[in-house]
């Protein structure tokens, strides 16, 4: 009987290559297999993530709540009209009106003392005003325009000017008693004691109405601490007297 060698052969081949195919397959299969062990931590590792550390409770401070600031008291209805009369001075003052401007600084410094705020602001512009109306005013000629302008002068800080006026006035009336009286006040700012005091008698003698006013004026302050000052300002006898020789 006759055998096909082709067919054997190609039998024999298939099945040596599927016997020699098997323990690669398992040795394959056994690679390819992790253990339970490995298999349950990498599993356990994917399916819980670490969780990062939650951070420390900061304590939390409430801050105390500050006090509540002070109620401003309302204002004056006082305030509102000083405000008013310092504008118009204000605007006086743009106008260059400087006379009009002054008399609406001296109402505020002289109806509103107890506005601090407008006081210092009417001081200084009061002051402005006057050393304009100074520098802008004709030239005296009587001896009641010498004194007025000698008044100004001063005010304005400008002694020597109110020095002058105030000369040339005694020298055209020696018996102007507010010529005098106006000196006495230029002297004692100027620290000359003896010639204010003199100038302040004399005042005195030509009308002696000015003894009461010049214990109350404010310039001749430092001058009525020295005794001549006192004692004639005391003397209440010497009126009468005084008064018979402005008669005279």
């Amino acid at each position: 009987m006759l055998t096909s060698p082709h067919v054997s052969a190609g039998k024999t081949s298939t099945k040596q290559r599927q016997a020699a195919a098997r323990p690669r397959r398992k040795a394959a299969a056994k690679t390819k297999r992790p253990s339970s062990r490995r298999t349950a931590r990498v599993t356990k590792s994917r399916s819980a993530p670490k969780l990062a550390p939650k951070p420390a409770a900061k304590a939390v401070v409430q801050a105390a709540a500050p006090p509540p600031p002070p109620a401003t008291p309302p204002k004056k209805p006082s305030f509102y009209e000083a405000i008013a009369i310092y504008e118009s001075g204000v605007r006086g003052l743009q106008r260059h009106d400087y006379a009009g401007a002054a008399e609406s600084f001296r109402q505020v410094l002289q109806r509103y003392p107890e506005e601090r705020e407008l006081i210092e602001r009417a001081h200084l512009y009061l002051r402005v005003c006057e050393r304009e109306t100074a520098l802008r005013a004709p030239v005296p000629q009587t001896t009641a325009e010498r004194v007025y302008a000698a008044t100004m002068s001063l005010s304005a800080g400008d002694a020597e000017a109110a020095l002058g006026h105030v000369q040339r006035a005694i020298e055209q009336e020696p018996g102007s008693h507010s010529a005098h009286y106006m000196m006495a006040v230029i002297r004692s700012t100027r620290s000359e004691s003896a010639k204010a005091v003199e100038h302040l008698r004399r005042a005195i003698e030509l009308n002696p109405d000015n003894r009461s006013l010049a214990r109350q004026d404010a310039d001749l302050q430092r001058l009525r601490q020295t005794p001549a000052v006192r004692a004639l300002l005391d003397d209440d006898q010497q009126e009468p007297k005084a008064r018979a020789r402005a008669r005279r």
